[in-house]
């Protein structure tokens, strides 16, 4: 299961949240997790023009993070909200993509002023498009309680019932879509 960082904003609320689900998902022993950080691929923005002595290295990156993303079942995506949407980088990552993510689950951890639930709704469309299954429920950190003075990440306990049940779902979805996945097509 690969739960995504899905910002690479430079003092990002990202690291913790991702490394806070990461723990608490490791800790029930039911599926291998995996941390993928966006800021790790350099993705060049789809159809931004590229110098021919970087296209070599853009394109390595973007089959590097298909590879990536291609290996896992389903997918955890940990979300801030900027400005009611989800942050540019993850929206640019999953342009790249296509069949590496059908008929896969995904849920979502988000943070803001309202838990990342707007970033969440945008995902839900994305996803859609891209033939993933998205589970109803999702961890949502709010900034103004879940950081000490909005950057020091102190979650309520209250948290630990919707991520258990949005891992349960997650996991439950992405069994349940392997026999499409393994679907030889002609």
């Amino acid at each position: 299961m690969g739960i995504i960082l899905g910002s690479t904003r430079e003092g990002r609320n990202g690291e913790a949240v991702t490394n806070w689900i990461y723990d608490f998902a490791t800790k029930r022993n039911d599926a291998t997790y995996e941390i993928v950080d966006l800021a790790d691929y350099n993705l060049p923005f789809l159809g931004s023009k590229v110098t021919e002595a970087a296209k070599q290295e853009a394109e390595a990156t973007a089959k590097a993070w298909s590879e990536k993303m291609d290996s896992f079942d389903g997918y955890i995506f940990v979300t801030p909200e900027y400005n009611h949407a989800l942050s540019a980088a993850l929206k640019n990552a999953l342009d790249h993509l296509k069949p590496e993510l059908n008929n896969k689950a995904a849920g979502f951890v988000g943070y803001g002023s309202l838990g990342g639930t707007r970033a969440h709704e945008n995902l839900r469309l994305i996803l859609g498009t891209l033939q993933v299954a998205d589970v109803s429920t999702a961890v949502t950190f709010s900034i103004m309680t879940d950081f000490e003075n909005m950057s020091v990440f102190k979650p309520a306990d209250y948290h630990a019932d919707n991520a258990n049940q949005m891992l349960d779902q997650v996991l439950a979805w992405s069994g349940a879509l392997k026999p499409l996945r393994e679907k030889v097509t002609v």
